[in-house]
């Protein structure tokens, strides 16, 4: 009988009930990763569906090598990649907590900070797969380099020149677009 290493660390929950949890706690990673893999809402929809099937259906294979993120989040890619590949072919907040402010915004506030946000992501969108892949993991799911490089099989040094190329180019489309900006 093989150990169920996520049975043992939630206390014995049900297979339903701990694949409940994990949908809960994850699902949103999970589709905005698939989103911004493929920059299809649609295809963000079906793979999301996709990896929470796989997910169910190989509960008892994780062993606990990686944290639970990092392995749905290794699922998420290969199945994206998957459905690029074969030509099957926003939500989320990139903005630092840093930057946000707590207080009580008007209307237009709202609305300029909501045009910032999705201007940052177009963004984002514009960078190449491979340096807008290893940003969103670090910027947006907090994963640490060693967990980007093991998820994305590459060495910690490429992860580190993607991740300084990422920010690099970001840079440069911000500025160039501040430039555009204010004429």
């Amino acid at each position: 009988m093989r150990f169920n290493y996520l049975k043992h660390i939630t206390d014995g929950l049900d297979k339903p009930g701990l694949f409940s949890e994990l949908m809960m706690t994850y699902g949103k990673d999970v589709w905005h990763y698939a989103y911004f893999m493929t920059k299809r809402r649609d295809l963000a929809d079906d793979i999301t569906q996709d990896v929470f099937v796989k997910v169910y259906e190989h509960l008892d294979t994780f062993r606990g090598g990686s944290s639970v993120k990092s392995w749905l989040l290794t699922i998420t890619r290969n199945t994206s990649l998957d459905y690029l590949k074969t030509a099957w072919i926003r939500r989320v907040q990139l903005v630092p907590s840093w930057f946000r402010q707590d207080y009580q915004r008007s209307a237009e506030n709202e609305w300029f900070s909501s045009e910032e946000k999705n201007h940052i992501w177009s963004l984002v969108l514009d960078l190449p797969r491979k340096q807008r892949e290893v940003l969103l993991l670090f910027a947006h799911h907090h994963l640490s380099m060693k967990e980007i490089a093991e998820l994305l099989e590459l060495s910690e040094g490429t992860v580190k020149s993607r991740l300084h190329r990422a920010r690099q180019a970001m840079g440069s489309l911000m500025s160039a677009s501040l430039s555009e900006r204010s004429e």
